[in-house]
């Protein structure tokens, strides 16, 4: 039997087997721990993501590497640390094309999980929008290079029969990805290249013609957070706050695809209470073109792909006490953003001139003083203004969007559920 040692996490005090892995100690403890890279069979551990960074004995380093011994204090939860290993998650995102709505592992996927656990919003980094290669050589899988974060997991724990490894790192430093050995490949089981998908925390792995798409609510991490706090709502107040005077809404859609005010519009019988303390002014929803009223918010959807949007969104800015960005498309560009990989000229010429379904001797790039202005690629709404702030989803959840604009123009108490928390 291990020898049981005492050792401190975040002030309380621990009683755990000696050389015991810390990630797992702390789960054992109710106490969470974020990771990308950590698997419990892959031993040695990884220790390549750093998402599990903590302040073990004094030093700031992965938990996951380290073995729990006595007297060892750790630190998990001190504001610095949660920032750091947030913008480790959010630099991944950045990196990375990870468009949640268009990929076989949404609602699967451990780096959108901890985006979750992690409450991240909106990213602080530039995305890069960079344009990798897709390989679909393999017999068995695709690879998305596009979505891959080089955590080693399949490097290290996915094997042939032969016992020789199916993937590999390739190059070095900044242009390192991880290749396909396409003879190994294709001697996976169907459980072991199933085993493949799974073990990617991303959705660089696809198998072919296998769909892991289940309803919204039946997938692996829609309902539950593995943090026990997420779990306890705040009381939310009873009733509507008294007010002397309605505030005042204005909304817009830019380049979107009105998802989101189909959202906003999706609390049925509840909008005959908030006709009743809001009015709207510019919006799709009034058809009111111009602004009449100085707006207590404004609410965005969409991001700028052309000059009109620009103009648009600088409008709202000036006419709203405070700004949100609604949905994934305003808060960095979304699927429309996908096009921002690929030259702007490129992108004309397949939709004008080579597209099989123009009329013959028709093949022209629109072009006229009136029509707006296509911008080199498509910006998030905070990129061109200052955004008080963000609301991700795509759409967001009905409630989430009602639940923060009651919260900023009445203070009223909330908690947006886990399961309303989400990027697709």
């Amino acid at each position: 039997m291990s020898k049981l040692i005492n050792l401190t996490i975040d002030g309380k005090k621990i009683l755990a087997e000696e050389n015991k892995n810390l990630m797992l100690v702390a789960r054992e403890n109710g106490i969470f721990i974020p990771s990308l890279c950590y698997y419990e069979h892959i031993e040695p551990p990884l220790g390549s993501c750093r998402v599990c960074t903590c302040n073990i004995n004094g030093k700031n380093g992965p938990a996951c590497t380290e073995k729990v011994s006595v007297g060892m204090e750790v630190q998990v939860n001190k504001e610095d640390l949660r920032d750091i290993r947030k913008a480790l998650v959010e630099m991944m995102f950045a990196e990375g094309n990870h468009i949640c709505p268009a990929c076989e592992k949404s609602g699967h996927c451990d780096l959108q999980h901890m985006g979750y656990e992690l409450g991240i919003s909106s990213i602080r980094f530039p995305h890069l929008f960079k344009d990798r290669v897709i390989d679909y050589n393999p017999s068995r899988i695709v690879m998305e290079h596009n979505r891959c974060i080089k955590c080693l997991r399949c490097v290290v724990d996915v094997h042939s029969k032969d016992g020789k490894r199916v993937f590999n790192y390739l190059n070095r430093g900044n242009e390192t990805y991880v290749g396909v050995d396409y003879v190994e490949e294709a001697k996976l089981t169907d459980d072991e290249i199933m085993n493949a998908m799974k073990i990617c925390p991303t959705g660089a792995i696809i198998v072919r013609g296998v769909s892991m798409s289940e309803p919204f609510g039946d997938r692996k991490y829609d309902q539950e957070s593995v943090q026990d706090l997420r779990h306890t709502e705040k009381k939310e107040t009873s009733g509507h706050p008294k007010i002397l005077e309605k505030k005042i809404i204005a909304t817009v859609s830019l380049a979107g695809c009105f998802g989101c005010h189909m959202s906003l519009l999706d609390i049925d019988t509840d909008l005959l209470d908030v006709i009743e303390l809001v009015s709207f002014d510019k919006s799709p929803l009034t058809d009111i073109k111009t602004f009449s009223h100085r707006c207590h918010i404004g609410l965005i959807e969409g991001g700028c792909c052309n000059s009109e949007n620009i103009e648009t969104l600088k409008l709202f800015r000036e006419h709203c006490d405070i700004l949100v960005a609604m949905g994934e498309c305003a808060v960095w560009g979304g699927l429309p953003a996908m096009r921002n990989s690929i030259p702007l000229s490129e992108c004309l010429e397949e939709a004008y001139l080579n597209c099989v379904t123009n009329e013959p001797s028709n093949n022209i790039i629109p072009y006229h003083e009136d029509l707006p202005k296509i911008l080199d690629k498509v910006y998030g709404c905070n990129e061109i203004v200052k955004i008080d702030y963000f609301i991700p989803g795509c759409p967001p959840d009905a409630n989430h969007i009602w639940k923060v604009v009651k919260n900023l123009l009445w203070g009223e108490e909330f908690s947006v559920l886990y399961s309303e928390f989400k990027y697709d």
